[in-house]
């Protein structure tokens, strides 16, 4: 059985796609492709599809991550061009490899985040970036199943910065067209941390309230790398199997070869 980890995209409309959403479509993809699928044991067997830390409902993301299991060897590539055909645009599948490794989720221990602040002053939000990252603990509330949960947002968070959008380096923008993005890098930590606590932080500590909701979007996600503080990508390990695989099983067939030094 050969196993399959993808890549994925949530674009425009379809950051509103929900997980069950994209689930049901890229089954439908699945099909249409005539993917050699495995399925599970039981009176309902349902193909094996394992889904890892997916992105809230209403954020996009460039990094979404999931492993698929074949019955039949297929080239990576050519499954990825497939399912990207077979699936709307803005679910776009942007990588394929085997899986040489184990514990692609455990890799994925953090995320970068962009934070679109639209009527927000660069100012503004550097002001209160500045505030968040001095203070110690930052204590907010979600609403969960069980009621309201208070946690601290501020440890989870690694990296928080304000700057210009792309294409306004002047900032000599109206102020009716005021906009602030913020990058974020924070741990997948035990309650998770998502960019709207940590907006509910920067509200606390400095009452930076955008008038509008903000544009999110994850950019990666991955290993955390302790000493450079970035944020790896979780299929580099899958990459590198396979290519030292080929060079071992070329280097094999050589010596073996008439003619060869074996």
């Amino acid at each position: 059985m050969q196993r399959i980890r993808l890549r994925y995209t949530k674009r425009g409309r379809l950051r509103f796609t929900s997980h069950r959403d994209f689930q049901r479509a890229f089954e439908r993809a699945l099909r249409r492709a005539e993917v050699p699928m495995a399925y599970s044991a039981g009176f309902t067997p349902h193909p094996k599809v394992s889904y890892a830390n997916a992105a809230p409902t209403g954020t996009g993301s460039e990094a979404e991550y999931l492993e698929i299991a074949l019955t039949e060897t297929r080239d990576p590539e050519t499954l990825r061009a497939l399912l990207d055909e077979s699936l709307p645009a803005g679910l776009d599948i942007t990588d394929a490899v085997e899986a040489r490794t184990s514990g692609l989720a455990d890799r994925l221990t953090a995320s970068v985040w962009e934070l679109r602040l639209e009527g927000v002053t660069v100012e503004d939000a550097t002001k209160a970036v500045e505030a968040f990252l001095a203070a110690e603990t930052v204590e907010v509330q979600r609403k969960t199943k069980n009621g309201v949960r208070t946690f601290d947002a501020r440890s989870a968070v690694t990296e928080l910065t304000a700057a210009r959008p792309q294409g306004d380096p002047q900032g000599d923008a109206p102020l009716d067209s005021a906009c602030a993005i913020l990058r974020l890098v924070v741990r997948h930590v035990t309650p998770a941390v998502r960019p709207d606590d940590v907006l509910s932080g920067l509200r606390a500590v400095a009452d930076l309230a955008p008038p509008v909701p903000a544009a999110v979007t994850r950019l990666a996600q991955g290993l955390f790398d302790e000493e450079s503080g970035t944020v790896t990508d979780p299929l580099a390990p899958d990459r590198e199997a396979v290519t030292a695989a080929s060079t071992t099983a070329a280097a094999t067939a050589s010596a073996t070869a008439p003619g060869g030094t074996a």
